[in-house]
Parts: structure tokens; sequence; C-alpha cells
């Protein structure tokens, strides 16, 4: 796979920075440094996953344990891919976690040995955590005499997995998935959470000590190559050619007829075309690509419905958790379904031309580079999908709240090699607000969910 340019680079980085900053938890128990705590795609891989350097050495974190006299006795020290060490550490698909685990201690003391580990868990809202993964590695192992005394340091390296294995209950067979993205926003009913550990194990009648963090870990799933006129256009910064000139590149979908009436009042009828851009699969910080034909014999409505605020036409997310969450076709019940508008796509005037009676729209939605990936795992998925909302100029029979149109998608974290999409809307467009809870914080006390993550004091 050849090398990520500099344009790729720098949009991995803001990447990290957007996930960092958006994921930043209190601390719990004493510390030093950072906060700590702690998919596939929905269809066979039509995206590939981008390759990743081993070794993530940028920003350097600290957390420490302190005994009695308030000096640290137990600190871990690592280094990730987030933008400061205030942040939490964030690693992505691929990587290699390393760093030192060390301790200073008065007087030595009896263990049963020094462990370090990578776990993950994912957790329903009132329901016990579910882990699925766990990579650790033996630090320390005494002798039949020796004790853990003075001051001793262990370098270490855990390399982050690209796949787990997991069943749909614990009966069922397990099969292999691709590891999901963190996902802690709060009011979330569901949350999978990703941890460091380290473990100074005490023996019979005596607690553990434990020491880490939670950590950020991001998949790079990347989409498939665009049309090659797409790509053109994205290169050289031209306009892109819409279904009629470039087939290949865009899905159109089933025309939606409409009847009702709009201000006057009038009786009309309508012709709704939406085409998006194929394949169906876009990266986080970039545009989705579409084009609206609305077709009318009554002019009037065709200049209200083709207005820019019009067409209504929206990003919504679904997550979807509980023993069927991996089905696509399960039927979906208001306890195990939760679905959210996150984005709404703004028009322009096509310079096409049109016949008579038709309009032609061009549009975007703006996928913001916070928004998680689709992924599906055993009783946690994450789908996309585009709604065709009925516009609000006209009043019918079809229901406001309901789309009357809808095609699912998936969004992936990288784009396809060696490409920059970037928006086509005109210059000095200004891009709206999107509609829907953009609140993506991480939200483990407020769903009543505060077992996450102890560690417990010295010694």
């Amino acid at each position: 796979m050849l090398s990520l340019s500099k344009e790729e680079e720098a949009e991995r980085d803001r990447a990290a920075v957007v996930a960092a900053e958006e994921h930043e938890l209190p601390a719990y128990g004493d510390h030093h440094g950072t906060h700590a705590v702690a998919a596939p795609p929905l269809q066979p891989p039509p995206f590939t996953a981008a390759s990743s350097s081993s070794a993530a050495s940028r920003t350097e974190h600290t957390y420490s344990l302190n005994n009695s006299k308030g000096k640290p006795w137990l600190t871990l020290v690592i280094k990730s891919r987030a933008p400061s060490s205030k942040a939490l550490p964030v690693f992505y698909e691929g990587d290699v976690i390393s760093g030192t685990v060390s301790v200073s201690l008065d007087k030595p003391e009896s263990s049963k040995g020094v462990t370090i580990a990578v776990t993950a868990d994912n957790t329903a809202v009132g329901q016990e955590p579910i882990p699925f993964l766990d990579v650790s590695s033996q630090l320390w192992t005494p002798t039949s005499s020796s004790k853990l005394s003075g001051s001793e340091s262990w370098p270490f390296s855990l390399t982050l997995p690209s796949e787990t294995s997991v069943g749909e209950s614990a009966k069922a067979p397990q099969k292999v998935y691709p590891l999901p993205p963190t996902f802690t926003e709060r009011a979330s009913p569901a949350y999978i959470d990703y941890k460091l550990t380290i473990t100074v194990k005490r023996g019979a009648f005596k607690v553990n000590q434990t020491l880490g963090t939670s950590f950020l870990y991001i998949p790079r799933w990347r989409a498939p190559t665009p049309s090659g006129l797409r790509q053109l256009a994205y290169i050289e910064g031209t306009t892109l050619v819409g279904p009629s000139g470039d087939p290949g590149g865009w899905k159109v979908l089933q025309p939606v007829k409409l009847s009702g009436t709009i201000p006057g009042p009038k009786s009309v009828d309508l012709e709704y075309t939406l085409a998006v851009a194929s394949p169906l699969i876009f990266a986080t910080g970039s545009p989705i690509p579409l084009h609206l034909t609305i077709s009318s014999n009554d002019a009037q409505a065709l200049e209200i419905l083709s207005e820019q605020n019009s067409p209504l036409v929206v990003l919504t997310r679904v997550i979807a958790i509980g023993s069927d969450a991996t089905d696509d076709d399960a039927p979906r019940r208001s306890n195990n379904t939760f679905s959210e508008q996150q984005m709404r796509a703004y028009w322009w005037p096509s310079e096409e031309e049109a016949a008579g009676g038709k309009k032609v729209l061009k549009g975007e939605i703006d996928v913001r580079k916070a928004t998680k990936p689709s992924f599906k795992f055993p009783r946690f998925t994450v789908r996309y999908q585009l709604d065709l909302m009925c516009p609000t100029a006209l009043q019918g029979d079809a229901p406001s709240n309901q789309p009357i149109l809808s095609e699912r998608i998936q969004i992936v974290t990288e784009n396809a090699e060696g490409i920059v999409p970037h928006s086509h809307a005109p210059p000095g467009y200004v891009v709206p607000d999107g509609e829907g809870n953009y609140n993506n914080s991480v939200g483990y006390l407020e769903n009543g969910n505060q077992r996450f993550y102890h560690h417990h004091p010295g010694f």
C-alpha cells in the first residue's frame, strides 16, 4: 500500500485531535498527568483497512498511585497520538501501545506479580459490562523468596489487534468482528470502552492494586475509490458531473411521487428523484454529494419547492442494541432502536440545463469529523441512512416526521487513498447548521454507569 500523502496525514491528525478533545474525562483517584478512568462494515467489506504505522509515539501521558506519604509508588508512562497530555490517549487500529511501568517502594512488599493489560467491554445502560478484548503481558513474576522492593522499571509493548471473536450471546458460537471504535456519548443506550490497566497482585484475602486509563480506539476503515470523473473533479477542483454524465458515479434512487397543496392554496403533484454519489461509503470530515430533480407541471410549485431550504434530506444515525443488533432485517422497537437526525443537506441550483417542468439541484451533507463510523458488533450496532422527508411547504398525506424515502449508507474513518474530497458549494455559500443533538461528550456519570473504572489506593 502506498504511503499517506501530506494532506492525508494532516487529515488523520485532525481526526485524532477531534476525537481526543471530545472525550476528556474526570479523574478517578490519585494520578499525575492526563485524565484517568477508561466494526465491521455493515456489509461484506467494500472498503479496506488503511495501513497504520505500528508506533504511536507523540504525546506522553503519565499516571501514578501515591502511598500514604503522598509519594508516587506505582507509575505508568505511555505515548499516544493524542493532541495533548491533558486528553485521553488515542490509538489507531494496528498501533503498538508501548511505555514503562515503574515502582518505588520504601520497603519490600509481598506480591504475586505485576501485569499490564488492554481490555475492552460493551455495556448497555443498567447492565453489566460484557468484555470482548483482553491482551495482557506479565511484567514481573516473583520467585519463591523474592518480594517487590526498591525501585524497578519494566518496559512493555502491546499490539492492538484489528479483530476479536465475540458471540451474539453467552451460548452462541463466536464470530470474528473488527474491533469497534470507542463509543462513549452522553445519554447513549450503550457504550464501548477501551482500558489500559496495571495490576499489582496481592494474594489471598488482599485487594489487588490497579492503575490505568481509558483510551480512544479509532479503527482505520478506508472508503473505496470513487468514479474516475469524481476523482478528476476533486483533483482539478472542477464541478462534479451529474448522474446523466457519470452514471457509474451515482446511485439514482426510486422516484417518489407526492401530492398536496402549496400556499395559495393550490393542489399540486410532484416527483422527487434523488441521486447519491456512489459508492455509498463516505469518510468523516467529507461531504456526501447529492443530486435532486424535482418534476411538476406547476411552475409555482417548482419555484417554491426548489428553494434552498425546501428540500429536506437528512443523515440519520440508527443505534441498535440487544440480541438482534447485528440483524439488518430484525424488527425494531423503541427499547432497542434509537434514531437521531445528525445533519441536514444544503442545496444550490445546478448549472445543468433542465427540461420543462423540472428543477435540478445540487447538494451536500457535511459529515462532521466527530461523527462516529458505522459498525456492526454483537449487542451494539451503529447504522446510517439518508432520509428524504416531505417538504414543509407541501401539505399532504405524507407525515412530516417520517421519511418518504430512505437509503442506507456507511460512514468510515478515512477517504480512499490519494483522494481528498472537498465541498462544491458555490463561493460564499454558508453551510447551515445541522439539526439534531450533537452532544458527543463522554457520559459515564450521567447515565448512572459509575462503575466503569476504578483503581485502588497504593501500599
